[in-house]
C-alpha cells in the first residue's frame, strides 16, 4: 500500500511539473496555434472560432489582428497532404498536417 501511495504521488507530481502533459488534446491543438480558450461558444471581436478546447466544453479563438490567420480567411483552401497545391498561401488550417492551398 505505501508502495502506491509513493507511485500516486510520484504520477501527481509529474503532471504538475511537465507543461502540456496533463492538457486535452484539443486544447493543446488550440495552443499550438497560439489560440486562446474561451468559455463561450462565440468568439470576442476580432478572434475568429478554430476549433474547441477542454474535450469540447470551450470555444478556440484565434486573433485575427495577428499574423496568424486561418485559411479560409486567406481565400484559400484546406487539403490533406497528399494532394498536391498548384499555389501554396499563409493561412491556418484545423488539422495541423494539412496544407492551405490558393489553388489545387
Amino acid at each position: 500500500m505505501k508502495l502506491f501511495s509513493c507511485l500516486m504521488a510520484l504520477l501527481l507530481f509529474l503532471l504538475q511539473a511537465v507543461p502540456g502533459l496533463s492538457l486535452p488534446r484539443d486544447t493543446l491543438h488550440c495552443l499550438g496555434y497560439h489560440g486562446y480558450c474561451f468559455h463561450s461558444k462565440s468568439c470576442p471581436e476580432s478572434f475568429v472560432a478554430f476549433g474547441t478546447c477542454s474535450r469540447r466544453q470551450k470555444t478556440c479563438c484565434i486573433d485575427t489582428t495577428s499574423n496568424f490567420h486561418t485559411c479560409q480567411d486567406e481565400g484559400g483552401h484546406c487539403v490533406p497532404p497528399a494532394i498536391e497545391c498548384l499555389e501554396e498561401q499563409e493561412g491556418l488550417c484545423p488539422h495541423r498536417k494539412w496544407k492551405c492551398c490558393a489553388e489545387v
